[in-house]
């Protein structure tokens, strides 16, 4: 039986990984912790622990104390939030991932998930259909303490053994929580502002095409690698991930269907520049044939989900 430990499970993507997890495993399997507390649904469902990930030791006793045999590691400063704090976002992705890749390493630790981004990727990288393997020169702090970790851990891999497995997220968009400081926030800021106040003013161009997934295909699919026999995976850092792929007007047209009366003004800021840099689209067909990558939902089923849930909060 696993034992799971979820680092950072108060953002984005451990909000709900986290109760999926303990839907599969089982709540009390499942150890979920932060710098802060996370949402009712996470601390009344099971085990929390207050933990930060620069204080490998506190982490280290939690995992010897409860017998943890996987470890997602989330915790991070996301890329618009970064670059208005550099050093400190340096030592929270970097220092943060190299002390639990040791700590993995030295404890034994069976599993290690660590996500990365389409921030690895810069001006130079092809940006549509952007492969596997191809040149990356990401010039925002985000992306270039993704790359190296994206090395780090395959160091870790073929050096010492030490199972670690990664996806390269593109933005990611949920319901559960609002936006966090990163370059594809607008695709959730949107709804949001859309039920609250019926306008958006938006930080990219209405034409800035980026690669995007619902959350549940994402948790489906971070679930998915980790569950993967480790014989069938042929990338040793990290797995690109597409999702769908659309611009902000594109996100106003579905939005329009369901609510005829919502407006849009754009005001673009310095997100722009590194969206620019990113991706459009996403060739991922190797994570399709390593380990079944597939999705359910388009922009016009996402919305409707999103304008659903996010109403019952208001």
């Amino acid at each position: 039986m696993n034992k799971i430990l979820v680092l950072g499970c108060a953002g984005q993507i451990g909000s709900d990984l986290t109760l999926e997890l303990r839907k599969i495993h089982g709540n009390s399997n499942v150890y979920a912790s932060d710098i802060r507390q996370a949402d009712k649904d996470i601390m009344e469902s099971g085990p929390f622990e207050m933990l930060n990930v620069l204080e490998v030791n506190k982490v280290a006793e939690v995992v010897k104390k409860h017998g943890i045999t996987q470890i997602y590691h989330l915790a991070a400063i996301l890329s618009g939030n970064a670059e208005k704090k550099p050093l400190p976002s340096w030592d929270i992705n970097m220092k943060g991932l190299l002390d639990i890749l040791e700590m993995v390493k030295e404890l034994k630790v069976k599993r290690l998930f660590w996500p990365s981004s389409i921030a690895v990727f810069g001006p130079s990288t092809p940006v549509k259909n952007t492969p596997q393997q191809c040149i990356m020169d990401p010039n925002t702090v985000y992306g270039i303490s993704k790359l190296a970790g994206e090395r780090w851990i395959a160091y870790y891999r073929k050096r010492y053994g030490v199972d670690t497995r990664s996806v390269r997220y593109p933005g990611l968009i949920s319901y559960k929580t609002e936006a966090g400081g990163g370059t594809t926030d607008y695709a959730v800021e949107i709804y949001y502002e859309a039920i609250k106040k019926g306008t958006y003013q938006c930080f990219l161009e209405k034409d800035t095409y980026l690669p995007m997934m619902f959350m549940p295909d994402a948790i489906k699919a971070t679930i998915q690698l980790m569950e993967t026999d480790a014989n069938k995976l042929s990338i040793d850092d990290s797995y690109n991930v597409g999702g769908m792929s659309f611009c902000p007007d594109d996100v106003f047209k579905a939005i329009k269907k369901e609510m005829p009366d919502f407006t849009i003004t754009y005001q673009p800021d310095f997100r722009q520049a590194i969206a620019n840099s990113w991706p459009q689209s996403i060739d991922d067909s190797i994570a399709q044939r390593d380990w079944g990558l597939n999705y359910q939902y388009d922009l016009d089923a996402m919305t409707k989900v999103m304008l659903k849930e996010i109403k019952k909060k208001f």
